[in-house]
């Protein structure tokens, strides 16, 4: 009567290039191209999401199901959580993930929502850049807004459903300076406690927002030439005093509960300046000419002793010393290097923060530093287009040309994020030797059947290129008990037993051991241990206490089981299996076949069309007192869903026969 149990397992403000005199060529070049108010803005969305297009049909990536609010969440109590509870979200953004709860009140777990809401903050954002460009009197406003929503370097924050931290707090962080700025004008006492507010709902969903009032002080300094303390400095005190905490905390949370600590981070000074010197550089090349794009950069070896490596941090120091002897004449390209490297600041290595395991860089550290230059470039794309010569066509044909390209590469870069065979593949594509796609792509691959055997081939190159990680061990030890074949099975377990060797308190790994072992003739009692191990470092496993309850069901400890299996529905009671698992041991158990059937019935309200359970549930029921009409109407329900299935057909054979002899008495 039992079916076949599968073992659960564990998966784991911006500057251009003048003194902020002249509007004539912004303008010139809004008007020859049309953009006015809202046609404009009308104009930056369609632009956004015709480029996106290719990424809104997309679904869940990588650590997305730790974002898109879990339903231990969804529940206003969750949502108290989420605000008031460290450690109910991935990482403590109460405000970003209010948002995912309130996104998931409208479409759940649909993908396409969160795309839609991304690709829509990404779009005004770029409408608030042309709006605060403009604000400063600088060239080439709605360009640089544009080029700001077309550019390909973002689509990692925009169509990486995860990355709605960077659009969420990037759209906060550009109101916010919008406000600041109406205030530096007015001083008017409300617009400072608007912007603050809208600057705190920046640090609440991003920490990195924190370098706004830095970038607020190169902004006074490009218009006036000097900065006022009293004017200038004073109101944004607070500011700081509200994001240097923001920051530090983040970085506390990256490593007490995400991770970030270990030899993977343990850098020196020297390595952590060649780090930022060489990113700065990194980042500016990749916005100037953005190609070979990916999820997952290669991680540089930070060598201290060789000397070429110095030139990066070199360059940098040089560069900036030739745009201050150069700010005598113009202010802008120094503010566009200082705000770009400034905001840059906590991704550039002086902080650990988790994707510095996989690498140094990434795309979506640089979504609002990248304004540090687009600005710039703009304006002066926007001034010598102007210089051409007069005709609205002439005036128009470069930016109208750059646009496009953007746009194009945009389009093509956000298809690599329709699913996660197709971003992994295209990161191999571009960087081989990166273990995270390897891992995440033998992960996923491993869960289809009949694809085990890649799996495996992607599980044993990321174990060549991290041979002391455990999870490399782990994936590979997985990859081989999921092929099926009976010989593999021992070389699964020592990819285990080596994870556990390197990493004791490894539960996935205690869990899955414990499910090679249960697979394996006179090894129950192993698994029973190994189930005990894993939840001894991860009491909360709801599988694993499944996985042991249905081992100490075969040894024949019908109790124990059951206690297991409630333990699993304490913690996960919306999983249909393990009330199934549960029915099944109570059917066997003296005096407990009632029980058993009514595990069988709340198995099926969350689970109705599952035909074993149906199944199930009229077998126990033909052992009960007057229960044959309802096991018969069980059992025709199992072969409406599944015709072929055999042992249903001989229950019901014999139920009828059953049937015909009581008629006859």
């Amino acid at each position: 009567m039992a079916r076949k149990r599968a073992a659960r397992v564990e998966r784991s403000g911006t500057i251009g290039l003048t003194d902020g005199k002249g509007d004539a060529a912004g303008k010139g070049f809004a008007e020859i191209a049309g953009f006015r108010g809202a046609l404009a803005g009308a104009f930056v969305f369609c632009a956004t999401l015709l480029a996106y297009w290719p990424a809104l049909q997309g679904a869940l990536l990588w650590d997305d199901d730790h974002h898109v609010t879990r339903p231990e969440l969804q529940s206003l109590h969750g949502l108290w959580r989420i605000w008031f509870h460290l450690g109910a979200t991935q990482q403590y953004y109460p405000l970003l993930h209010t948002a995912f709860w309130l996104e998931h009140r409208m479409w759940g777990d649909a993908a396409l929502g969160y795309h839609l809401t991304n690709v829509a903050l990404h779009a005004a954002s770029a409408c608030l850049v042309a709006v605060i460009v403009r604000r400063l009197s600088l060239p080439g406003a709605w360009l640089a807004g544009l080029v700001f929503a077309l550019h390909p370097v973002c689509v990692e924050s925009v169509a990486w459903i995860s990355e709605q931290k960077s659009t969420l707090s990037g759209l906060f962080y550009l109101a916010a300076a919008l406000a600041y700025l109406h205030f530096d004008q007015s001083r008017r006492r409300r617009l400072y406690f608007l912007a603050t507010g809208l600057f705190a709902m920046a640090l609440l969903s991003k920490s990195v927002t924190a370098t706004l009032p830095a970038a607020l002080l190169v902004v006074f300094w490009l218009q006036r030439g000097r900065l006022d303390f009293r004017r200038d400095a004073l109101p944004l005190l607070p500011w700081f005093a509200l994001g240097i905490p923001a920051g530090l905390f983040t970085a506390w949370v990256e490593k007490t509960f995400i991770g970030a600590e270990g030899s993977a981070y343990d850098l020196t000074v020297a390595q952590r300046l060649l780090l930022a010197g060489r990113a700065v550089w990194f980042y500016a090349s990749k916005l100037i000419w953005p190609v070979n794009l990916t999820f997952s950069y290669p991680r540089w070896k930070l060598d201290p002793a060789a000397w070429w490596q110095y030139l990066y941090p070199a360059g940098v120091v040089a560069l900036g010393v030739v745009l201050w002897l150069v700010a005598r004449r113009a202010r802008g390209p120094l503010a566009g290097f200082l705000v770009f490297v400034g905001t840059l600041f906590p991704a550039l290595g002086f902080m650990n923060v988790f994707p510095f395991r996989f690498s140094w860089v990434a795309d979506h550290f640089q979504y609002l530093a990248s304004l540090g230059i687009i600005v710039p470039l703009a304006s002066v794309v926007a001034v010598k287009a102007e210089k051409l010569g007069p005709g609205k066509l002439r005036v128009a044909a470069i930016p109208a040309l750059l646009l496009a390209i953007l746009g194009v590469l945009t389009w093509r870069q956000s298809g690599a994020y329709r699913d996660d065979q197709t971003l992994y593949r295209a990161t191999l594509a571009r960087n081989p030797d990166s273990w995270l796609a390897h891992h995440n792509l033998g992960a996923i691959l491993v869960r289809i059947p009949g694809r085990a055997e890649e799996a495996i081939v992607e599980s044993r190159a990321e174990l060549r290129l991290e041979p002391g990680n455990a999870q490399s061990h782990y994936s590979l030890g997985n990859a081989l008990a999921a092929s099926g074949i009976p010989d593999r099975l021992p070389e699964a377990i020592a990819e285990f037993q080596a994870a556990l060797r390197i990493r004791p308190d490894f539960p996935g790994a205690h869990n899955n051991l414990g499910n090679a072992f249960a697979r394996m003739p006179g090894r129950l009692t192993d698994a029973v241990a190994e189930f005990r191990a894993a939840l001894r470092s991860s009491p909360d496993l709801a599988a694993t206490h499944a996985n042991l309850g249905n081992v100490l069901a075969d040894l024949g400890r019908l109790p124990e089981a059951v206690a297991e299996f409630e333990a699993a529905l304490k913690i996960r009671p919306d999983v249909a299996d393990f009330y199934y698992d549960l029915g099944i041991a109570l059917s066997q158990m003296p005096g407990r076949l009632p029980d058993g059937i009514a595990a069988f019935q709340a198995a099926l309200r969350i689970k109705p069309g599952d035909a074993e359970t149906h199944f199930a549930l009229g077998t126990a029921l033909a052992r009960t007192p007057g229960g044959l009409p309802g096991a018969m109407a069980e059992l025709e329900t199992t072969l409406r869903i599944r015709p072929d299935f055999e042992a249903a057909q001989e229950a019901m054979r014999q139920l009828r026969g059953i049937q015909v002899r009581e008629h006859a008495r």
